[in-house]
């Protein structure tokens, strides 16, 4: 049932990516080369002095994300905050960073709509697969904060925009509670409406 509440709030939102599942043979899926993504272990570290937590706790998130989806060949290291009282708003800032080189900065904002109501503020540490190119990363990504999940004190959820796959990993301050839908918008500079 939530499933199908958050499949009409994307449609209602116009934020469903409507294009078909790509066989796993498609190039633009394929692995990236081990020399173009990070090890577990650097994950684990560089999110470790981060966060300023022990590297077990954070290792366990890391451990979950990289089950799931593999290597990263970037992440996105910032903080943001946002609110909510059944639609919520959420705004950050960061670095990205590429394995095979270079760095940028990054800004993201976003409405959600749910059952939710809060406020807090957060580091994020986001994995970040398949990316292309640095530029690549300035575009909408849909996500369901209900398939937010805690390990550790991690909270981690996932975005996804054609073959681009975001995982933030957030800790902080405040208190949030409910399931919502709604994108970030990663933008090359701060916006104050979050569309």
């Amino acid at each position: 049932m939530k499933t199908l509440l958050a499949l009409a709030i994307f449609a209602v939102l116009g934020v469903v990516n409507a294009q078909p599942a790509v066989a796993a043979a498609d190039p633009a899926t394929a692995p990236a080369s081990q020399d173009d993504t990070y090890t577990e272990d650097e994950i684990v570290k560089s999110a470790s002095g981060f966060f300023q937590m022990g590297s077990e706790a954070v290792a366990k998130a890391v451990e979950a994300v990289f089950k799931s989806h593999g290597r990263p060949n970037a992440y996105i290291i910032g903080s943001e905050g946002s609110g909510a009282i059944g639609v919520g708003l959420r705004y950050g800032d960061g670095t990205l960073y590429r394995k095979s080189g270079g760095s940028v900065k990054v800004y993201w904002q976003g409405p959600s709509i749910g059952f939710d109501l809060g406020a807090n503020a957060s580091k994020s540490f986001t994995l970040v697969y398949h990316l292309p190119n640095n530029n690549a990363i300035f575009q909408r990504f849909p996500g369901v904060e209900g398939s937010y999940y805690f390990i550790a004190g991690i909270g981690v959820n996932y975005q996804q925009a054609g073959n681009i796959i975001l995982a933030p990993m957030r800790t902080g301050l405040g208190l949030r509670a409910g399931a919502n839908v709604g994108y970030l918008s990663y933008t090359t500079e701060r916006k104050v409406l979050p569309f």
